[in-house]
């Protein structure tokens, strides 16, 4: 059985991709350091997944290269799927070199210890952000990274440069970049969703906290962007349809030989936008909440946030041809599977 070990697998995106795997014969190990996810997770996750899934939970961070290199040594993994990390805009301007000791050392760690393991296939969570301020719409992965907007997307935008060098110095390295957009939703089962600790940093967790009555109102950062309705426009889409991407691409890698032919004939990586090839403005997500939820959300509105774009989505082309996947559930399905995870779980994993 092939065995993957993937990082920050109890959190919002990771656990969905740990649910993807389970059901599709692979036995997977989390790693996560319990930060901004719960230990909860993992019976649910064993609800969703098929009878006698193999998975198995390591309750450590990334960084504690001692246990890092032991659980190498415990385990013959065949590849990597890597999500640990620190992921709010707004908190990695306030505390840049927090994110830059998460996101990137923990990456550093994680990428000597697959060395000294000879473990050299990995899947990478990047992000848009790593296309910058200066860049034409929509995100086509031959653009180069541009300018970054804040620490969070300049510390994606290190650690695939370090997996992008790696491959090159290394030909038997394979890294699949999955550069994603806005995930939202949750699982149809009701039973994995998005459980931000602390106020939301996110629109949909905020817009279901103020459904439930957790917190008061929306607050939009922005009505005087040059958009439909002057509010920002992003590619949101579902967090199923993100962690069924991260399957076919760690299926498509583990297909490639040693010099990762297939992939890149130079290097061995490769680079996925994972959109929808959709934009929507907050109001519209507000607007669709409403009428799929039968909820009224009061909001606010406030000066733009630094960092924040006004508008941008994927070309997901790339990932559709090379890949055999593109987002299948609306932003209908979106709203509507947040809402019922909320619904089932007004406080969370709590």
């Amino acid at each position: 059985m092939t065995t993957i070990l993937v990082t920050g697998g109890n959190g919002y995106i990771g656990s969905h991709t740990v649910v993807e795997l389970l059901n599709n014969g692979y036995k997977v190990v989390i790693i996560d350091n319990l930060c901004n996810s719960s230990k909860k997770v993992i019976d649910r996750i064993l609800k969703i997944a098929q009878p006698n899934a193999q998975l198995t939970f390591i309750e450590s961070d990334i960084r504690n290269t001692k246990k890092l290199d032991q659980l190498f040594k415990d385990y013959r993994f065949d590849g990597v799927i890597h999500f640990a990390g620190l992921k709010a805009v707004g908190e990695s301007i306030a505390n840049p070199i927090v994110y830059y000791d998460n996101n990137v050392y923990g990456s550093l760690c994680l990428i000597q210890a697959m060395n000294k393991a000879n473990v050299k296939t990995i899947v990478f969570s990047s992000s848009a952000t790593v296309y910058g301020e200066d860049t034409s719409i929509p995100y086509e992965e031959s653009m180069p990274m541009g300018k970054t907007t804040n620490p969070y997307g300049t510390s994606k935008a290190i650690v695939e440069k370090m997996l992008s060098d790696q491959c090159i110095a290394d030909s038997q390295w394979t890294a699949a970049q999955l550069r994603y957009f806005n995930p939202i939703g949750a699982h149809g089962s009701g039973l994995i969703g998005e459980d931000p600790k602390g106020r939301p940093n996110n629109l949909l967790p905020y817009i279901t906290q103020v459904a439930i009555g957790k917190l008061k109102e929306v607050s939009i950062f922005g009505v005087d962007y040059p958009t439909h309705d002057g509010t920002g426009i992003r590619d949101y889409i579902h967090v199923v349809d993100l962690a069924k991407g991260h399957l076919m691409a760690l299926n498509k890698i583990l297909s490639v030989g040693d010099n990762g032919q297939e992939c890149n004939q130079r290097t061995g990586e490769h680079i996925w936008n994972l959109g929808t090839g959709k934009g929507f403005s907050v109001l519209d997500v507000i607007s669709t909440f409403e009428k799929a939820n039968g909820v009224t959300i009061p909001y606010i509105t406030k000066p733009r946030r630094e960092g924040d774009l006004a508008a941008f989505w994927a070309d997901p082309n790339k990932a559709k041809k090379e890949l055999d996947w593109q987002a299948q559930l609306t932003l209908e399905n979106m709203v509507m599977d947040a809402w019922h995870w909320q619904k089932g779980n007004p406080q969370g994993y709590n």
